[in-house]
C-alpha cells in the first residue's frame, strides 16, 4: 500500500531507541523528513549511525520534553510538521510499597507532560493550516490497572483522554489524534519492569518473563516494528478518517471491547 508520505514532514520523541527509533525508519522508507527527539544527544547519534547502515537519514534535536519552553523553543525551530509521532517519556513502574508523591510526579512528568508540551507546541500550528496528524504511543497499562504501574498506568489513561479530547476539538480543523495502546514490546522498558517485578515478588527475571508471555494468547511479546507500522499507518492520508481511535496492540491479552 502506497501511504501517500513522500514529501510529508515528521517529528518522532523518543527517536533514540525502542519504538521510537523504529517509527523514524519506516517514516524515513517512505520518504517522509523526519525529525527525531530525545534527551540524549550521544543516543540520538548512534541512532543516526544505525539508520544510516541501512542507508537511511534524519535529523535530530537533544530536547527535554518534561521542559515546556525547551519544548516551545525547539519547535519553534524545526516548524509545524505534517506528521507528530510521540514516544517519548517511559513511566518508571514502582511497586506500591515503594510508590509515594515524589514517584508520582515523576511519572506524569516523564509520560504525560513529556507527550502534552509535544503536542501543545503544535496542534495550534496543524490547526491554522487546515491538516496534521498526531499518534500518540501511549501504552495498555491504562486501561488494566496493575500494581506495578499505578503512577504509569494514570498517565497512560489521562493520556487517552486528553487525546480523544484533542480529536474531537479540532476534528473540523483537519487535524487528526489518535492513540496505540501496547502491550509488552520487545523494549529496554520490558526489562525495566522485570526488575520492579523481581523486587516485588522475589521471583527470578526468567520466570517472570516466561509468566509474562504465557498469559499472551499470541504467544510472543510485540516488536517494535509492528507498532511503528500502526503508528505510520495512523499518520498517513490512507487513515484520513481515522481520528479519536484508541488502537490496541498487545497480542489479545485484554480482549475487551
Amino acid at each position: 500500500m502506497e501511504l501517500e508520505l513522500a514529501g510529508k514532514t515528521a517529528v518522532v520523541t523518543g527517536a533514540s531507541k525502542g519504538i521510537g527509533l523504529a517509527c523514524v525508519e519506516a517514516l524515513a522508507r517512505e520518504g517522509a523528513t523526519v525529525v527525531g527527539i530525545s534527551r540524549d544527544a550521544g543516543n540520538l547519534a548512534k541512532a543516526q549511525e544505525e539508520l544510516a547502515a541501512k542507508g537511511l537519514s534524519f535529523e535530530v534535536a537533544a530536547v527535554d520534553l518534561t521542559d515546556p519552553e525547551a519544548t516551545r523553543a525547539a519547535f519553534e525551530r524545526i516548524g509545524v510538521p505534517d506528521i507528530l509521532i510521540n514516544c517519548a517519556g517511559a513511566a518508571r513502574r514502582t511497586p506500591v510499597d515503594e510508590l509515594d508523591s515524589a514517584a508520582l510526579h515523576a511519572t506524569m512528568d516523564a509520560k504525560y507532560f513529556t507527550y502534552m508540551h509535544a503536542t501543545e507546541a503544535v496542534i495550534r500550528g496543524m490547526a491554522e493550516r487546515g491538516s496534521g496528524a498526531v499518534v500518540k504511543v501511549v501504552g495498555q497499562g491504562g486501561r488494566a490497572a496493575n500494581p506495578l504501574h499505578i503512577g504509569g498506568g494514570a498517565a497512560n489513561a489521562a493520556l487517552m483522554l486528553a487525546s480523544v479530547g484533542y480529536a474531537k476539538a479540532y476534528a473540523g480543523r483537519g487535524v487528526r489524534v489518535n492513540v496505540i495502546n501496547p502491550g509488552t514490546t520487545r523494549t529496554g522498558r520490558v526489562d525495566e519492569g522485570l526488575e520492579a517485578a523481581v523486587r516485588a515478588t522475589g521471583k527470578p527475571k526468567d520466570e517472570l518473563l516466561a509468566e509474562l508471555v504465557q498469559d499472551i494468547p499470541m504467544g510472543r511479546v510485540g516488536e517494535p516494528e509492528e507498532v511503528a507500522d500502526v503508528a505510520v499507518f495512523l499518520a498517513s492520508p490512507r487513515a484520513g478518517y481515522v481520528t479519536a481511535s484508541i488502537i490496541t496492540m498487545d497480542g489479545a491479552s485484554t480482549a475487551a471491547i
